[in-house]
This record gives structure tokens, sequence and C-alpha cells, in this order.
């Protein structure tokens, strides 16, 4: 399965307003590596994105698109100014 980098979550997490995700520096809750957002690993084949650490692969965040918006699931990422 091939992957992205993160430069892609600047499209879809556009909707957040001036901020440049891409540059925000999260904490991967497994491996603990401190990383901005352009260094993750973007698998997009799944139904959404699926946004993985560079280090040790672990889920941070999966973003879906729809009709109703964007859904933003929060899941193995810390310290993340925008999530906090």
């Amino acid at each position: 399965m091939t992957h992205l980098d993160g430069n892609v979550l600047a499209g879809p997490l556009s909707e957040l307003g001036d901020l440049d995700v891409t540059t925000l520096v999260g904490t991967c809750s497994g491996c603990h590596d401190a990383s901005v957002m352009a260094a993750a690993m973007v698998y997009p084949d799944a139904p959404g994105l699926v946004v993985r650490c560079h280090v040790c692969g672990d889920v941070l965040l999966v973003i879906v698109q729809s009709t109703a918006g964007t859904e933003i699931f929060v899941r193995g990422v810390t310290g993340l100014p925008l999530f906090a």
C-alpha cells in the first residue's frame, strides 16, 4: 500500500481556517515522536485519509469527507494545538 506525505493534509483541513496544519507539531501517543504533520504518512485508499506516524506507523488521525462536511477522528496524536 503506497502512502503520501503529510503535506496532502493542507487541502482537506483547509476548512479549519488560515492555519497551515502541515507545520503543526503533534506527538504520537504510541512512540512519543514529536514531528510536524507534514512528516506523517497519509494513506488515501481507505474510506477517507488515514494519517499514520512516520516512525512507528500508529494511526494519528482519520479524516473523512462527505456531503455533510469533514469529520476528523483524533486517535493517536497528542499535543497538536489544533485539537487542544
